[in-house]
């Protein structure tokens, strides 16, 4: 039985206090605490790591703390010293995200936030999603370099000037090649899905992007989240006297944060208003709640006025702020700027998870996961429809002569 599924057993509990004890983690080395009293709670909406809430209610100064078990092929997408390294530099530099406590062989454990996770429909309460906003700005608001490489020379080893996007399915797609020839993959999803071509409407969607941000502008490059599903987006029960609303929202996740255009990660976002994970049919999105164009705009409101930054930021500045005293017509030019930004990056959230969904898929299609919670598979097709979708709609050249 994996890890992740033996929470409920007595040996799960006793080998994770050995685990909270070992790593020094606050308050659990009290020899009061004992496993038969631990309290470990499931959290639904994570979908690449099991995570947990684990307690001793009997013990009050033992503090609450997050179990996070890495998923069983996370390994070929993510870099977990690169991950790490970014939560301590955004929390202990940024005060964003969690702390890490510490990690043991197949996870970590994290601190703990008295808050709920956003729910679909949270998303489009126009409050909350203006608060999403400010909180991306935030975001993209922090040094690149130093949340990314941290001391490593400018000529280090792991410096790259490629986009996260571009990276990743650079990197993945080989992965997902391996799960589709697998003799356990259905025939119709590996033509559905047809990597090969796939491969080249990337290199002609990139293509396109290049030529189009050197006549129209480029999205500023950020340190992106590129994952703000709402799972990923917490608001906390108690908001401390003096702290602005919008710090009501705390981001978590930090698996595939990594350089990109903001308006990767917003287009990113909005994909997710399309996303009910907690449904009957998790894994598919419906273009229908994509959101209305006044619903982009109160997200672009927010986050183009949150920055204390004038209209004429330098091309240096992080993210494209303006002051929050900005003409109207200054800011609709910048919110118009920002929407077409968003329309070209579209198809490119769509296209990096379809290739991760074929990734995540291979234990179900090696016949190891008897029951599975998510439908990877059926996930990937449904990215790659949408990808497809929104390629025709840009009107990419040169798709309709690929055979």
């Amino acid at each position: 039985m994996p890890f992740s599924r033996r929470y409920k057993t007595a040996p799960f509990a006793e080998q994770l206090l050995e685990i909270l004890r070992s790593i020094r983690a606050p308050s659990w080395s009290d020899p009061v605490i004992v496993s038969s009293k631990i309290s470990i709670q499931k959290v639904s909406g994570s979908l690449t790591n099991a995570v947990f809430f684990v307690s001793c209610p009997s013990v009050p100064k033992a503090r609450t703390v997050l179990l996070r078990v890495y998923g069983p092929s996370s390994g070929n997408l993510i870099s977990r010293p690169h991950e790490l390294h970014t939560l301590h530099v955004l929390s202990s530099e940024y005060r964003i995200g969690p702390r890490v406590y510490g990690t043991f062989e197949n996870g970590r454990i994290e601190e703990y936030f008295d808050s709920t996770a956003l729910t679909a429909n949270d998303l489009r309460d126009p409050e909350i999603s203006s608060w999403i906003g400010a909180r991306m700005a935030e975001l993209h608001g922090v040094d690149i370099d130093a949340v990314t490489y941290g001391a490593q020379p400018a000529d280090g080893p792991e410096r790259s000037n490629q986009l996260g996007v571009h990276k990743n399915v650079k990197a993945w797609l080989p992965s997902a090649r391996e799960v589709l020839e697998l003799p356990g993959a259905p025939e119709e999803v590996r033509k559905s899905l047809d990597l090969d071509r796939f491969e080249r409407e990337w290199q002609l969607y990139a293509q396109w992007l290049h030529q189009k941000e050197k006549t129209s502008g480029a999205s500023r490059r950020v340190f992106a989240h590129n994952d703000a599903q709402y799972g990923n987006l917490l608001r906390l029960r108690t908001l401390k006297e003096g702290l602005p609303a919008h710090r009501q929202i705390i981001v978590v996740d930090f698996e595939y944060a990594a350089p990109n255009p903001a308006a990767f990660d917003v287009a990113n976002h909005f994909h997710e208003w399309t996303a009910n994970y907690h449904g009957n049919t998790p894994h598919i999105l419906d273009p229908s709640r994509y959101p209305s164009a006044e619903e982009r705009r109160n997200f672009y409101r927010a986050y183009l006025t949150h920055a204390d930054r004038h209209i004429d930021a330098p091309a240096s500045a992080p993210i494209p702020a303006v002051a929050p005293d900005v003409s109207d017509d200054a800011l609709a030019a910048e919110m118009e700027k920002l929407e077409e930004h968003v329309r070209a990056w579209n198809p490119a959230s769509h296209g990096m998870w379809a290739i991760w969904g074929v990734v995540q898929a291979r234990e179900l299609v090696e016949g190891k996961d008897g029951e599975p919670e998510f439908d990877y598979l059926g996930y990937a097709q449904c990215r790659m429809d949408g990808f497809r979708r929104e390629l025709r709609a840009l009107g990419i050249p040169g798709l309709e002569q690929l055979p």
